[in-house]
């Protein structure tokens, strides 16, 4: 899978080593923006910790493979979206996402996790999407409340960066509560 069109202006290209530049630049330029709900911002230091990061996506062995996407809007690298720990066996995946914080705001990323959850369901063939929100994340939290994933509960202290454990808000939706 090389690329998922959005719309006529958000495209989803599959995650490889030529974008660590980019990746890299954006987390560096908003660093203080995502650092409150984001683990991995203090631990990308350098480009080589972004080279490293996406060698560790798209070295994983085929079965076992998470895809992630890089987000682009009229050309310009948006942030990254994809699906982590994905259980084959039980036909279900969390989606995680961030965006830059010049294009926080726009539907971006509710359109981009709307087109996942519609490619999970329909072309991987997965039967539970799951989304998990640091709790006080309201901007984040909103988008599995807009497209009607159901609130499971909150998975306690799920979290660690920053010198400390957050708890999670978990966020679910079935394949046969309906595709978006």
């Amino acid at each position: 899978m090389g690329s998922l069109e959005v719309n006529d202006h958000i495209r989803l290209e599959v995650l490889n080593l030529s974008m660590a530049q980019q990746i890299f630049t954006a987390i560096d330029n908003d660093r203080d923006y995502l650092r409150p709900w984001l683990p991995f911002v203090d631990f990308t230091r350098e480009v080589a910790d972004t080279e490293a990061f996406i060698k560790g996506i798209t070295q994983q062995k085929e079965t076992r493979k998470d895809e992630v996407y890089s987000i682009w809007v009229k050309e310009e690298f948006a942030g990254l979206i994809g699906f982590k720990d994905t259980d084959w066996v039980n036909r279900k995946t969390e989606i995680g996402y961030w965006l830059t914080q010049k294009m926080q705001g726009k539907g971006i990323i509710t359109l981009c996790v709307k087109k996942l959850v519609s490619y999970s369901f329909q072309k991987l063939k997965l039967n539970r999407i799951q989304i998990k929100v640091a709790v006080g994340n309201q901007k984040s939290a909103a988008i599995p409340q807009r497209l009607g994933f159901h609130f499971e509960g909150i998975e306690r202290e799920g979290e660690k960066h920053s010198g400390k454990f957050f708890d999670l808000e978990v966020y679910s939706l079935l394949h046969s509560e309906g595709i978006l």
